[in-house]
């Protein structure tokens, strides 16, 4: 018995070491997950469309309109209403008399009216789909413009800590010349100055940088870790791309579709909806009497709506002309947008060729500038000078690489493509 209870406790022990070991790694996992690295528009598009509000609610609306799909094909516009009655004289003449009613009423639908309901619910179906990859756009677009946001700042924070290391070093010549009496003082002044102005840089670009990261946290998530990435990973070209397929557009032609099946419902219901009464009663005048069955089938049909009718279809009109008024100017807006984003590509891409020209020369004369100024034959402001030239013809390179990126991205967004 003590042996079976000693077997019992080590298989104990075993299993709450195997199910804690099982929760450390799954912990574990779950902060590998958090903090990945996002290096790419698209994971974090991803990562921020299935944060909003419209992802999240996106099953609950579908299923609203599976709902409104079978009321619209539901043989009555509403459920059927039971009757129950009964009348007696037993408080007043106590004869006997009674009369009990059991009847069911249930509204029917004006002419054409289930039929231009399943029409509306199924417009209101495609328009939700459409309105979804509409809100996708949009939320691209927020993405899209921060993560260039962040590769700017990130490059111009790494090509300011380089020019700091650089005058650095030129600082950290300098004062050994001035020692061995080669440099005057002013000159160790003057590269302590540059050295100064390079700190100031620097750290006016690590505040971008932590400003920049904390608005595209705001989008993706605070526990995700961003790594821009080496080389440069920027979108592809839209491609056979047309406007009439853009994701915004598509989804006010739909809007306009749901409007004006909304204003044809509408002038079919003139009037509120009939209802049919099916009954039987029976009833006697005495107690000595039988009781007698009777059956009845009645129709009520309500008189016009007037000015509730006149007032429904013209909200319903009033919609469909602002919608249809709104899809016209949005298509000379994209369209302009179109043209501009690939102005933008075209220009950029003069500019990379023209700033890597200039950094190239720039570099050439900084390494002639530094070699003559080790060996006494260059003053100390050209040297800067070469120094501060080489320094903004590499961040005017790299800027006009990320903008080329950008501008690529603004011309997707233009032609209405997800990253």
């Amino acid at each position: 018995m003590v042996r079976t209870t000693h077997t019992y406790r080590k298989w104990q022990l075993w299993l709450m070491g195997a199910m804690a070991a099982f929760a450390a790694c799954t912990a574990q996992a779950q902060s590998t997950n958090q903090s990945k690295p996002v290096q790419t528009i698209a994971e974090a598009f991803e990562i921020t469309w299935s944060r909003q509000p419209e992802a999240r609610s996106q099953i609950e609306r579908q299923q609203a309109l599976r709902a409104q799909q079978a009321a619209a094909q539901a043989w009555t516009p509403e459920p059927p209403s039971l009757e129950l009655s009964s009348k007696s004289d037993s408080w007043r003449k106590q004869a006997g008399a009674t009369e009990q009613t059991l009847g069911i009423s249930m509204p029917l639908w004006l002419p054409g009216e289930r039929r231009q309901g399943m029409v509306l619910i199924g417009a209101q179906m495609s328009a939700f789909e459409l309105q979804t990859k509409a809100q996708q756009l949009q939320v691209a677009g927020l993405v899209r413009e921060s993560w260039w946001a962040l590769q700017r700042a990130h490059i111009d924070k790494e090509l300011a800590n380089d020019q700091l290391q650089s005058l650095l070093r030129i600082a950290s010549d300098v004062q050994q010349r001035v020692k061995a009496g080669d440099l005057a003082q002013s000159d160790a002044r003057q590269a302590e100055g540059a050295v100064a102005s390079a700190e100031s840089n620097l750290a006016q670009a690590e505040a971008t940088l932590t400003a920049a990261r904390q608005s595209l946290n705001t989008l993706v998530g605070a526990q995700t870790e961003f790594k821009p990435a080496t080389p440069l990973i920027a979108e592809s070209e839209p491609k056979g791309a047309q406007l009439d397929n853009h994701a915004a557009l598509l989804s006010l032609q739909a809007k306009s579709d749901v409007a004006q099946q909304a204003t044809q419902l509408a002038m079919l219901r003139k009037r509120s909806n009939p209802e049919l009464t099916l009954a039987k009663s029976r009833d006697r005048n005495t107690s000595a009497e039988p009781y007698g069955e009777k059956y009845t089938i009645g129709l009520r049909i309500p008189f016009g709506s007037g000015s509730r009718h006149d007032a429904s279809v013209a909200l319903a009109q009033a919609e469909l002309t602002e919608l249809q008024t709104q899809l016209a100017l949005d298509k000379e807006q994209l369209n302009a947008q179109w043209h501009i984003a690939q102005a933008k590509v075209n220009a950029a891409r003069l500019q990379l060729k023209a700033t890597e020209r200039w950094a190239n020369l720039a570099q050439a004369n900084r390494s002639s500038f530094e070699k003559s100024f080790r060996l006494g034959e260059t003053d100390l402001p050209t040297r800067l000078r070469a120094e501060a030239e080489a320094a903004e013809a590499m961040r005017q390179a790299s800027r006009i690489q990320i903008e080329l990126a950008a501008a690529i991205s603004q011309w997707r967004q233009a032609a209405g493509l997800l990253p």
